[in-house]
């Protein structure tokens, strides 16, 4: 269910996109989004994870240097029937962790400074069994595209605004206000399409994690923990990245559920205790 919604509302991205094409070009203005998008996505795929890693200051650590989280990688790797990540570590006290990478064999998993300290060990293996559910999943590139799918989109609705005042002389009233109207919605809906989808995904990390794990009670543990203590300690994020987080690190600063990247945390754990009956 989950992997039909998320193909449902990658399909409402792209149509979006191409709307906005079609109002500053026609046909060709199809072409040029749609172009646009595959280069956007292209990149996105084969750089993001560089970005993000560095962007927050991840340092990799071998096994010597990390090795209660290499033996937790490991196992839980081992157990979902993937290749081990890469692990690395982020110099903030900030609890949280992320995984990124385009595929299974080039993928990461970085954890702060502050989780290891927050969870023990059961916790931390709830934590790397969604984040490596994530992985197995593919959810860094569906997040990845949808992101970047949505980015096109409100640049190209920038541009549309401008094209249609330049031949506002040239359309039907109607037409024009139509065409505005449709470049100024169009990035507020793309953005949240691009919401639910990373919610839609953390819920099935969730799940796939708890069952790779068998720990469903210890994510759901680790979850509470993780609310309250970024709560605590707030952590300078940027807010197109808060989506790859297990929890939001802007949680504090959310004001609609629908405009937030995660779904409520005490839903997950409400799920995860549910999952707890069926998975024992």
């Amino acid at each position: 269910m989950g992997m039909l919604r998320t193909a449902l509302l990658l399909g409402a991205l792209t149509g979006i996109l191409l709307a906005i094409g079609a109002i500053i070009g026609g046909p060709a203005g199809v072409i040029v989004a749609f172009l646009f998008a595959a280069l956007m996505n292209f990149t996105a795929y084969w750089y993001s994870d560089k970005i993000v890693l560095a962007m927050y200051g991840a340092k990799e650590v071998s096994p010597a240097e990390a090795p209660r989280l290499h033996r937790i990688v490991d196992r839980v790797a081992m157990s979902a029937g993937i290749p081990k990540p890469k692990v690395y570590i982020i110099p903030t006290e900030t609890p949280n962790a992320f995984a990124t990478g385009r595929d299974p064999n080039h993928a990461a998993v970085a954890v702060t400074q502050g989780i290891l300290r927050l969870l023990d060990d059961d916790e931390l293996e709830g934590v790397i069994g969604h984040e490596i559910a994530h992985i197995k999943n593919r959810d860094t590139l569906v997040s990845t595209v949808a992101a970047t799918i949505a980015g096109a989109i409100s640049m190209l609705a920038y541009m549309a605004q401008w094209a249609v005042l330049f031949s506002a002389r040239d359309r039907d009233k109607a037409e024009v206000v139509g065409a505005l109207l449709m470049a100024i919605i169009a990035p507020i809906i793309a953005t949240i399409i691009q919401l639910a989808i990373s919610r839609t995904r953390e819920f099935m990390a969730d799940e796939t994690g708890a069952k790779i794990t068998h720990k469903p009670l210890a994510l759901a543990s680790a979850l509470r923990k993780l609310e309250y203590a970024v709560r605590q300690i707030p952590m300078d994020a940027n807010p197109a990245t808060s989506h790859m987080f297990i929890v939001n690190p802007l949680s504090g600063r959310t004001i609609i559920k629908l405009f937030s990247t995660h779904p409520p945390t005490e839903e997950r754990i409400r799920r995860l205790e549910k999952l707890a009956g069926v998975i024992r």
